[in-house]
């Protein structure tokens, strides 16, 4: 590999190790496959990488179901060849509604629980008032962020509206005597 491609494939193989999307090594099948003129064979991306054939295919189905990569049919040939994908918008929209929605619709799932508990009763009334102030600045926060996410994710804009709203939930705090 020339000086560039180690740069990036080592430069985004550390940021996929602490994406918590891809491992260090898609990211780093990913930015050598992003540099390749044309469609790339698992041999030819194990030689480059110094990883085994059978390490890369699995590594690339990975990448291919977050489609990061896609595989390229050959006519005559019964190699697998695979290239990356340019289209980050569309990139970014998939992992945003497949990783990050995800979990905070499990936030919101787990607020809403709590907001049951705590109409349950039970315990200091002030205790109660306080939890629940910040349960719906909790609540309003994801709300906001589900709602973004979804926009961001139909190609949409985000309402600025319902993020100013947000804002002030979340600063007010409660003073102590």
């Amino acid at each position: 590999m020339d000086r560039a491609t180690t740069t990036l494939v080592d430069g985004l193989g550390a940021a996929a190790a602490t994406s918590g999307v891809i491992t260090q090594l898609q990211g780093r099948i990913f930015a050598f496959l992003y540099l390749q003129e044309q469609a790339t064979s698992l041999e030819d991306i194990a030689a480059a990488l110094e990883q085994s054939k059978s390490t890369i295919s699995v590594a690339i189905r990975g990448l291919v179901e977050w489609h990061l990569v896609r595989r390229v049919p050959t006519p005559g040939t019964r190699k697998d060849f695979y290239e990356a994908v340019t289209n980050f918008w569309r990139l970014m929209q998939e992992i945003m509604e497949r990783r990050f929605r995800w979990t905070v619709r499990q936030v919101l799932a787990a607020v809403a629980d709590a907001e049951r508990a705590l109409g349950e009763g039970g315990g200091r009334r002030e205790a109660q008032a306080f939890a629940g102030q910040r349960l719906a600045g909790l609540s309003a926060f994801f709300t906001a962020l589900n709602e973004g996410i979804g926009a961001f994710s139909q190609g949409q804009p985000v309402d600025p509206e319902t993020l100013k709203t947000v804002v002030p939930l979340l600063a007010r705090r409660p003073r102590r005597a």
